[in-house]
């Protein structure tokens, strides 16, 4: 039987202790538990990309952290594209969105940057935007308006009482929406966790 063709599932975060489990590297977060379900060892380094390579339901597939900081992801991702002979098509890039309610997915076959500077980088490497995207709703913040004033403050926080008891059930949501990307197609992955969110019972 010919074997599926290598995916390459990228999770775009910032490294070190400071960024370690703030709203931004929420991607890192995806690929950890990825890793962890799947007993898939992220342990390499390349081209300044964290990486690991294991299969998915036998869907053979690359996980990968960049190290690169977050607005320069595009060139070490496109390096380890490139050294795997990987098709635009079979990469699927990982990352928050301020821009969707917390708790809420959404997958995209491809598109711009909606002002992510990690995608915005990957848009600029690759030449296009012709990847796949799942999109980890991250919000902006409890409260009134005056809570979104300081965006990057929110982006760069970590998570709050009231998000930390659901973000374990977010990210096996996460998880099994790019299971279903990788073995379903994309099509019925969007069809099944588009238009659903993970609610916290507890929060106001």
């Amino acid at each position: 039987m010919q074997r599926e063709k290598v995916h390459l599932v990228v999770g775009l975060g910032n490294p070190g202790d400071k960024y370690k489990k703030t709203r931004h590297n929420i991607g890192f977060m995806v690929i950890d538990e990825i890793a962890r379900f799947y007993s898939i060892s992220v342990d390499k380094k390349k081209f300044d990309i964290q990486f690991g390579r294991g299969f998915i339901e036998g869907v053979e597939t690359i996980l990968a952290k960049p190290q690169s900081y977050m607005n320069l992801s595009g060139m070490p991702v496109r390096k380890l594209a490139c050294y795997f002979r990987i098709l635009t098509d079979n990469i699927l890039i990982i990352h928050d969105d301020i821009d969707l309610v917390f708790g809420r997915l959404k997958i995209k076959e491809k598109g711009g940057d909606g002002g992510h500077k990690g995608v915005k980088s990957l848009i600029h490497a690759f030449s296009g935007g012709d990847f796949k995207r799942l999109r980890v709703g991250i919000g902006r913040g409890y409260g009134s308006r005056e809570v979104n004033e300081n965006v990057t403050e929110h982006v760069l926080g970590r998570f709050s009482h009231d998000e930390k008891a659901v973000i374990d059930e977010i990210l096996a949501w996460a998880r099994d929406g790019v299971n279903a990307i990788l073995c379903k197609g994309i099509r019925d992955a969007m069809n099944i966790f588009n238009n659903k969110k993970i609610i916290n019972s507890n929060s106001t």
